[in-house]
């Protein structure tokens, strides 16, 4: 479909595996943790808008120590432990998408780089079903300094990568944080979303591909 493309980029979250068999799993640690979840979840809706930062993570940190009333130590520790490390174990009880592993394969087979960009520590997630080996690179846009939509993990993806913005494709799960800020980089973009939402959203018509399994996807790319 693209024939100029190069390199083909996934988010994680939602989008290598589908959202609600984290949420159904995560209900009682995140009530369990509910005072942290509350700002925390309003510190990232900041951190979405905020301009690319020398350190993120002490940014992040203040801004939730302010909510929380302690020190941006304390807050920093409690976000490793709270969102980061404490979430891992789930990730082992999920299983991706159909035919994940599968589409990584056939894209490298036909000589694509493949990157992964996403919002939250990649390593979280272990060995990410199986598709590791496959990557050339694999990058978390906190550790970059700004969270998508902003263009700027994107250009130090497609810097890394020695690849122009227009030669890769980036597959996502949300047309305000993938699809936009992909394109605003400059890239192609693909989303993945169910066949009801495909039928009946509109917004994703602002991808370039709309796709509900990775065969289909596959098939639109090769």
């Amino acid at each position: 479909m693209f024939p100029d493309i190069k390199a083909v980029a996934f988010d994680i979250d939602g989008t290598l595996y589908p959202s609600f068999s984290l949420y159904i799993r995560i209900i009682p640690y995140v009530i369990r943790h509910f005072r942290f979840y509350l700002y925390y979840n309003k510190v990232r809706k900041i951190m979405h808008r905020t301009a690319p930062l020398p350190d993120f993570y002490e940014y992040q940190a203040r801004l939730l120590a302010e909510e929380l009333g302690c020190s941006s130590l304390r807050a920093r520790a409690m976000i490793k432990r709270i969102a980061y490390d404490g979430l891992r174990p789930y990730f082992d009880r999920i299983k991706p998408f159909p035919h994940v592993e599968e589409t990584f394969k056939k894209l490298r087979e036909k000589g694509y780089k493949i990157a992964l960009l996403s919002d939250f520590p990649p390593e979280q997630k272990g060995d990410i079903w199986g598709v590791i080996p496959y990557c050339d690179l694999i990058l978390g846009t906190e550790a970059i300094g700004a969270l998508k939509p902003s263009k700027y993990p994107f250009g130090v993806m497609a810097l890394a990568l020695d690849i122009e913005p227009s030669e890769i494709l980036y597959v996502g799960n949300s047309v305000k944080f993938d699809v936009r800020g992909a394109r605003n980089a400059g890239m192609r973009t693909a989303i993945i979303a169910s066949k009801i939402k495909r039928i009946f959203s509109k917004k994703i018509k602002e991808a370039d591909i709309s796709f509900s399994d990775y065969r289909q996807f596959l098939n639109n790319v090769l």
